[in-house]
């Protein structure tokens, strides 16, 4: 079966009208691509993102369309009523810029989309220990390395970014058995599940996302970590003091932050209550560029910097 891909090239000020008038009519299977809602989203969670890639940036630059994918059996009455439909738009809204309006076509082969990738994913090794495996993937020898067990179909934290990367490894260096972890930004839960990989006694993932607390505590079960080792839960350390001392009671031996710099010059006041007289705490997704901008932040909160490695443009950071 073939499918097609069907561009409509719009305007800003049009796209919304138009996307509702394309769901009234019954395609309900289209992707929106607007350099407005692209650049309101950069300037609004300016404190969640550091990196956007360039090529991506220059791809958006005064783009709006909508893209639809219908079955090719049925297409071509579908194009013709979406013509009328584009047609009858700037009467039925003569005061709104829709832009060109065009059409642009191209056949898709019909293939599983959201698992093609998989054929060609190999298992991640990091450091000298540790062996990323998609859960789907069987490895009968892991060559010594401890496996972390990883639903891969996730954007939660996967193991290929620098960041986690130079995380992973600190982790490494730094747990020798019995440690008390605490991941706050834990997403899939990988750097609580390689400190359980590696030794750690327990560990807990933290997330203001409700999602990764699920999603973190079944890639635990798939390491064959319960509850008695493995805990994940929902909450905002920064704005909620009654959440924070709640979560941070008893202390860890070792609290990790790899999110972005932003968050994490957020999260240093509340960082101390968290860690032990002599714990760790190890941060990365820091672009180099706002590394001493974090590294005033430790200091500020009464903690010194004692080791950094570098990655690319991104720097990882242990404090005590």
């Amino acid at each position: 079966m073939q499918w097609i891909e069907l561009t409509v090239r719009t305007a800003p000020e049009g796209i919304d009208l138009l996307c509702a008038e394309l769901t009234e009519a019954g395609f309900d299977s289209f992707m929106i691509d607007d350099c407005e809602q692209f650049q309101q989203f950069l300037e609004t969670s300016r404190d969640y993102w550091d990196y956007v890639d360039a090529s991506l940036a220059e791809k958006m630059q005064g783009l709006s369309q909508v893209r639809l994918y219908l079955e090719e059996p049925s297409a071509q009455e579908q194009i013709a009523q979406l013509r009328d439909l584009l047609a009858a738009l700037p009467t039925r809204y003569p005061g709104c810029d829709f832009g060109p309006l065009t059409i642009a076509l191209d056949k898709i082969p019909d293939e599983d989309w959201e698992n093609s990738w998989k054929k060609h994913y190999r298992p991640l090794t990091i450091g000298e220990k540790l062996l990323v495996i998609p859960q789907w993937m069987t490895v009968d020898d892991t060559q010594g390395r401890l496996p972390v067990i990883l639903d891969l179909g996730l954007t939660f934290g996967t193991g290929e970014h620098a960041s986690t990367k130079m995380c992973m490894c600190a982790l490494e260096r730094l747990i020798s058995g019995g440690e008390r972890v605490a991941d706050l930004g834990s997403g899939s839960g990988i750097l609580s599940i390689a400190a359980l990989r590696l030794g750690a006694k327990s560990a807990v993932g933290i997330d203001v996302d409700p999602a990764a607390e699920h999603i973190a505590r079944e890639n635990a079960a798939r390491n064959g970590f319960g509850a008695d080792r493995f805990s994940a839960c929902t909450g905002n350390v920064i704005s909620d003091r009654e959440r924070m001392e709640e979560l941070s009671a008893g202390r860890y031996d070792i609290v990790c932050a790899n999110i972005v710099a932003g968050v994490i010059v957020q999260l240093m006041p509340v960082v101390p209550n968290f860690l032990k007289p002599d714990g760790v705490f190890l941060c990365s997704g820091i672009l180099t560029e706002r590394e001493q901008e974090v590294r005033d932040a430790i200091t500020a909160a009464g903690l010194t910097v004692f080791d950094s490695r570098h990655m690319d443009e991104w720097c990882c950071l242990l404090a005590k």
